[in-house]
């Protein structure tokens, strides 16, 4: 209990409250179910206490989007905090049916295209090449502190397990531990096929932290600036420099404990302010109370924790709770969710299917969906007319802590590379094919420097066809990349005009020297409809970056397995110095490939790399 908010909190309860006496401290209570109206302290399992080692490294990690497979997702791009911390931008699902524009539909979170074991573009059987959406909309992020189970099917389970030994480290209290595993390795969220965190790890050792993010709080800021890299903050939280999924998630985890929203108008209201709620968010305040609102939504959380069906789709569509707990009686539900800052969110629902709180009250009016036979004997839950607009100004006002919505520590964070103009850039050109179809080109992950996992892909092709890609450091002229390079041959993968896909792999090496450098890049399909025989995709401008700060240089791993410096690397380089590829380029001048790069190259390579 916080004791500095009991002073003159009989005043502010004069009207909605009574006073209780517990344990020698006065706090203010709920006379129809004697519950306290203070958040109580964080709970915190024994096994991960919170440490600011810990939760800096946390906070680093949960806005990294390097975290992700390919540098374009972090855990915060789906949980703003101005947004309630849920994501504030939506997708469409085609729902159970795969097809959109059907009632079945949702409103979801993007996440990524699906990629194969081998990090190749692979189209996915509802989304083809294009962004993936989740199966749920993201549910918030904030407060899930005092939850025991998290996601809207609670499937992250209260006792934590190691990933890599299967031994128990939290025997209960661990759900946030838990959650945390799952987004990094799902491949619709954050990650390719068949990632493990193995290569989390490696790819984080040898990354700048939050490097492509800018406008990083003080706090971030000072961690990176004194430890410098990953493996020096997760010494500096943990004693060593060792990168595992358990310390990840216990960093993650303590960092989300300390996203308290405990500074609403309703809990300065109730802490002895009656001026922080307007005279109508007071009326809504008791409206909501008197309501059957206030049953699962119960104060102080906005939330009883449980798990309700309210019938909001038929259970085909979804069957929730039920497929973590195997019980019959869960069919149709999920997790209630709290009402603190939904007044900031974009949608309701984990369908996403309503944007208006007046929405929401006309459903809960209503019989709720056919093929539902499982709905909450709550419902339905009546409100009128007359007493909405106050509900819907306390709710979506008087439970939003000003810190959240304008994003102050400890809500504060920085700005994500998604967030910052595009780079690569699509430019215009392309030329059509079979079909009259122009081959896609796909370009959207970053190309800093050290970003081993760099690639373009090829859509809209056809099928079967053979491709190449031209590069070049000229810009196109007449929407046509010149041939300095070219990269192939590829087979278009799949049957048929606009059929065809393929991924080429283009690490950027730790080399500085690469910095502001940009490529054009085009794809050429061996196609007899096109212009001289060749369908060309559209151009990718590709400019070199080192957002915040390049990663330490290691210009000689040019080649996989990245992290070892062999015989492959040098092969590859050699072969990209003849072809005259950037990657080759290792010192000045820039674009001239002489003697100065081979010598750059084999000083690399003789200091070796970490």
């Amino acid at each position: 209990m916080h004791d500095t908010r009991s002073s003159g909190r009989a005043i502010a309860a004069l009207f909605i409250c009574v006073p209780m006496v517990t344990g020698g401290v006065l706090i203010a209570s709920d006379p129809g179910r004697g519950l306290p109206l203070e958040l109580p302290s964080v709970p915190v399992p024994p096994q991960n206490p919170i440490t600011e080692e810990k939760r800096v490294l946390g906070k680093i990690l949960f806005w990294d989007e390097q975290l992700s497979s390919d540098n374009t997702m972090a855990c915060g791009t789906c949980h703003i905090p101005s947004s309630g911390g849920a994501d504030p931008v939506l997708g469409l699902n085609p729902g159970p049916d795969g097809a959109p524009g059907t009632p079945d539909d949702l409103r979801t979170s993007f996440g990524m295209i699906r990629s194969d074991a081998f990090d190749d573009y692979s189209p996915d059987p509802v989304f083809g090449l294009g962004r993936q959406a989740t199966p749920r909309a993201a549910p918030t992020s904030i407060m899930t502190m005092y939850t025991a189970e998290p996601f809207w099917d609670g499937r992250a389970t209260t006792e934590f397990v190691d990933p890599v030994s299967g031994q128990t480290l939290i025997p209960a209290g661990g759900g946030l531990e838990s959650q945390v595993l799952a987004p990094p390795l799902s491949d619709v969220e954050m990650s390719h096929e068949d990632r493990d965190w193995v290569q989390i790890a490696q790819k984080l050792r040898r990354a700048r932290p939050l490097g492509l993010a800018t406008d990083i709080p003080p706090d971030m800021a000072a961690a990176i600036d004194a430890h410098g890299t990953y493996p020096g903050l997760f010494a500096s939280a943990f004693g060593d420099g060792e990168i595992t999924p358990v310390r990840i998630a216990f960093a993650i985890a303590t960092y989300e404990r300390t996203l308290l929203p405990d500074q609403t108008p309703w809990d300065l209201f109730i802490a002895g302010d009656t001026g922080a709620m307007t005279p109508q968010q007071v009326q809504g305040w008791n409206l909501f109370r008197a309501s059957r609102c206030g049953i699962c939504h119960e104060a102080p959380f906005f939330t009883n924790h449980t798990f309700k069906n309210i019938a909001l789709r038929p259970l085909a569509d979804d069957i929730g709770r039920q497929a973590v707990t195997g019980d019959f009686g869960d069919r149709g539900r999920f997790k209630v969710p709290t009402l603190r800052n939904v007044g900031l969110k974009a949608s309701f629902m984990h369908t996403g299917d309503f944007q208006l709180m007046s929405t929401v009250f006309n459903f809960y009016l209503g019989p709720g969906s056919t093929g539902n036979n499982n709905r909450d004997p709550l419902l339905p839950v009546v409100i009128p007319i007359a007493d909405r607009d106050p509900i819907t100004d306390f709710i979506e006002n008087a439970l939003t802590d000003p810190r959240v919505a304008s994003e102050q520590f400890p809500f504060d964070r920085p700005t994500l590379g998604v967030e910052q103009a595009p780079n690569p850039v699509l430019l215009g050109g392309g030329a059509a094919g079979q079909g009259g179809i122009i081959p896609r080109m796909i370009a959207v992950v970053p190309p800093n420097v050290g970003n081993t996992g760099f690639k373009v892909g090829l859509g809209r092709a056809l099928g079967g066809a053979t491709a190449n890609l031209a590069i070049s450091e000229s810009p196109p002229v007449a929407g046509v990349v010149a041939q300095d390079i070219v990269l192939g041959p590829f087979l278009a993968e799949g049957l048929g005009p606009g059929g065809g896909h393929a991924t080429l792999h283009y690490p950027v090496p730790f080399n500085t020297f690469l910095e502001g450098r940009t490529l054009y890049m085009q794809w050429r399909v061996d196609d007899p409809s096109g212009p001289g025989g060749v369908a060309r995709s559209r151009v990718a401008e590709v400019t070199i970056s080192c957002v915040n700060g390049c990663p330490e240089e290691c210009a000689a791993d040019v080649a996989e397995p990245f992290g070892v410096l062999d015989f492959t690397d040098v092969t590859r380089f050699l072969g990209a110095f003849a072809a005259g590829e950037i990657i080759a380029d290792l010192d000045a001048p820039a674009g001239s490939y002489d003697f100065t790069d081979v010598v750059s190259f084999l000083g690399s390579f003789s200091a070796g790399c970490e």
